[in-house]
């Protein structure tokens, strides 16, 4: 299961954000601040659970994300659920590899108001969601983000931080279920050239071409 853009069962991103001020400064608020302002290119690899309302695992997979600001992202999905999601600026393309599949959508409207646009999108976060700091548990600073749409897909999306560094995000839909991903291996503002984010259809696929 793919968690970036839920309506086709794939979902996640970087952030061109000017912050609205907030009242205190805290380790959470302070790394949110930072990486959204001062990351430019993010690449690592990720580990990717949901869980059931009883927090029991009911899918996984992994894989390596990019990520260009503003507006360029990738996500490699390993097999055996393999999947390409790539943001160009202008479409999203979704490649399912088992079922030899290409859905291509416009970006803007396929990342909306769902967590995508937390990573990939353009503008101020404080227009999306309303931001709370939630402390520093264990290793992590935590950093709570909750939709001002009440249709949104999600409910809450939490942003773990160590030493500025961003390691876990986790996004409770309106089903109960936890998406929860975690990163390792970072580069940060490391040069990633545009064609990074170029799609070419392999041949023989089917394209659903939603993007018109």
């Amino acid at each position: 299961m793919k968690i970036l853009f839920p309506s086709i069962s794939a979902a996640v991103l970087t952030l061109s954000i000017a912050f609205a001020p907030m009242a205190s400064a805290s380790p959470g608020l302070d790394s949110l601040r930072y990486f959204f302002a001062e990351i430019n290119t993010f690449e690592a690899a990720f580990e990717q659970v949901v869980l059931d309302e009883s927090l029991q695992e009911i899918d996984d997979g992994r894989g390596v994300v990019k990520i260009k600001r503003p507006g360029l992202f990738r996500w490699d999905y390993a097999p055996p659920e393999a999947q390409e999601i790539v943001g160009d600026g202008d479409r999203v393309w979704i490649y399912d590899v088992e079922f030899e599949q290409v859905n291509v959508r416009d970006q803007k409207e396929a990342l909306g108001g769902t967590p995508a646009l937390l990573l990939a999108g353009e503008g101020d976060l404080s227009d999306n969601y309303a931001i709370i700091d939630i402390g520093t548990q264990g290793r992590f600073d935590w950093v709570n983000l909750v939709p001002v749409d009440e249709e949104s897909s999600f409910t809450e999306v939490r942003i773990g931080f160590e030493d500025n560094r961003l390691r876990l995000m986790e996004l409770i839909d309106n089903l109960g279920q936890t998406t929860r991903m975690t990163f390792v291996n970072l580069r940060e503002n490391q040069d990633i050239p545009d064609t990074a984010f170029d799609f070419i259809p392999p041949p023989g696929v089917d394209i659903l071409d939603e993007s018109n």
